[in-house]
Parts: C-alpha cells; sequence; structure tokens
C-alpha cells in the first residue's frame, strides 16, 4: 500500500513554485516599462473578459456572495486597478532632480506571495497579480482551500494572459495542494521576499509573525457615522448599498 503525505506534497509544490518563480522574475527583470505594461494590460483585459464565468465559480464554490456583484468587483479588480496604476513608472529610474542631484530609482523585492481569501477569491487573485507584476514581481498564491477551483481558474486566465503578452507564466502561480504548512513554508520561504495577506485575523497574525514583511488586510466592518447636515435618505441608501453589496463579503 502506497502512503501519500498530503503536507509533504504541498510543502515540496511551495519549494518547486518558489523556484520557477524565481527565475521568471529574473526574466522580468530584464524587461523595460513598456514590456512590464503590456503584461499588466493583457491581465486587466483577460479578468473583464472572464468576469463574469470567475464570479459565478466563486459563488458556486464558497456559497458567498452575489453573483452579479461579484462580477462588479472582478471588472474593478482587472480594469479599475489597472486604470489607477497604468501611467505609474516602476521600472527603472523614476524620478529625476538635477538640481538636487537625486534619483530615484525602482527597485522590485523579487518573489511574493499572496494570500487569497474565500469572500473574493476572484478579485483578489486578479489585482494581486496586476500590482505585483507591475512593480517587476512574480507572485505565488496560497488559495483558501474552500475556494480553490475558482482561484486555479483565475491564476489559469492570467497565465495565459503573461503568456500572450511576452511574459513568463510562472510570474504567477498558486498552490494547488492547499494545506496549512504550505501556507507557513511559503510565507518562512527564503526567497519569498514579502507577503500579501487578505483573509482572517489569525491568517494576517501568522503572516505578521512569520519574519517576512507583511502587508496584511484582515475583517474591516467599518462603522458608520451620520452627521448633522448630511441628507439622511442619501445617506441611510449608501449604506444599505455598501452593507448589503455582495451580501456583505466586502
Amino acid at each position: 500500500m502506497q502512503l501519500i503525505d498530503k503536507d509533504l506534497l504541498s510543502m515540496q509544490e511551495v519549494r518547486e513554485l518558489v523556484e520557477a518563480a524565481k527565475e521568471a522574475q529574473q526574466e522580468l527583470a530584464r524587461m523595460d516599462q513598456a514590456q512590464v505594461d503590456r503584461i499588466v494590460r493583457a491581465i486587466a483585459d483577460a479578468g473583464v473578459r472572464n468576469a463574469r464565468r470567475l464570479a459565478q465559480m466563486a459563488n458556486e464554490d464558497t456559497g458567498f456572495g452575489i453573483v452579479d456583484d461579484k462580477v462588479i468587483k472582478n471588472i474593478f479588480a482587472s480594469r479599475g486597478v489597472y486604470e489607477h496604476i497604468k501611467d505609474m513608472k516602476t521600472i527603472g529610474e523614476t524620478s529625476r532632480d538635477d538640481a538636487k542631484r537625486l534619483r530615484t530609482i525602482a527597485v522590485p523585492v523579487g518573489v511574493i506571495a499572496g494570500l487569497i481569501p474565500s469572500t473574493n477569491p476572484t478579485s483578489t487573485a486578479l489585482y494581486k497579480a496586476e500590482i505585483a507584476i507591475k512593480a517587476g514581481n512574480a507572485i505565488v498564491f496560497s488559495p483558501h482551500p474552500t475556494a480553490l477551483r475558482c482561484i486555479l481558474e483565475t491564476v489559469k486566465v492570467i497565465r495565459q494572459a503573461v503568456a500572450e503578452a511576452g511574459g513568463n507564466e510562472n510570474l504567477v502561480s498558486c498552490i494547488t495542494i492547499p494545506t496549512m504548512e504550505a501556507t507557513d513554508n511559503l510565507m518562512r520561504h527564503r526567497d519569498v521576499a514579502m507577503i500579501l495577506a487578505t483573509g482572517g485575523s489569525a491568517m494576517v497574525r501568522a503572516a505578521y509573525s512569520s519574519g517576512t514583511p507583511a502587508i496584511g488586510v484582515g475583517p474591516g466592518n467599518g462603522p458608520a457615522y451620520l452627521e448633522k447636515t448630511c441628507d439622511l435618505p442619501l445617506a441611510v441608501k449608501r449604506i444599505l448599498d455598501s452593507k448589503t453589496f455582495d451580501n456583505g463579503t466586502i
């Protein structure tokens, strides 16, 4: 009888994914701004084209949210984020002040670990891929197990877009055997330079405690304050809209 240890398989997969991502990032580092921007644009376009299909999959897999609202999220994470970052200079020299003899040069961090939640799986993968590559980095995703199928499909869409735009598809990859051990190994891997953690409080705390620089986003149920001079009906409508959008899985 052959025994297969899922944890060991997942940890081996992490090592292979990070190694491939590191090589892909080194290739990306030799590209100029126009080449990088072409890849990011391709991801944005692919995200918009597949927005509804990926939203439907996310809803089916997790049971969270509203399909039409998830479509909006996917489009915003693709096109909205792209429109915000498209003109940013992120490769090589980004500014120069001859009077002060000062130059600013952008340097990528390398390989990023991206933690993806079940609440917004497809949109989170889309925007994290865009911002990672825009800054000259590769990213390896650790998916929430309940959203594995839709996240893997999103990564497939992204990888195809990257390849068609002239990039190495291993700039974006994803763990296919999700375990806590795999996520922990990814966050602590010596070749992972930064963590973008989106998820529950425990996962964000784990990212901050990993010893790797991390930017975390956890639960965010913000209160609303109505100032006495506000347009009360409009304020109430906007609060209700925001709290019920995608059934509250913002």
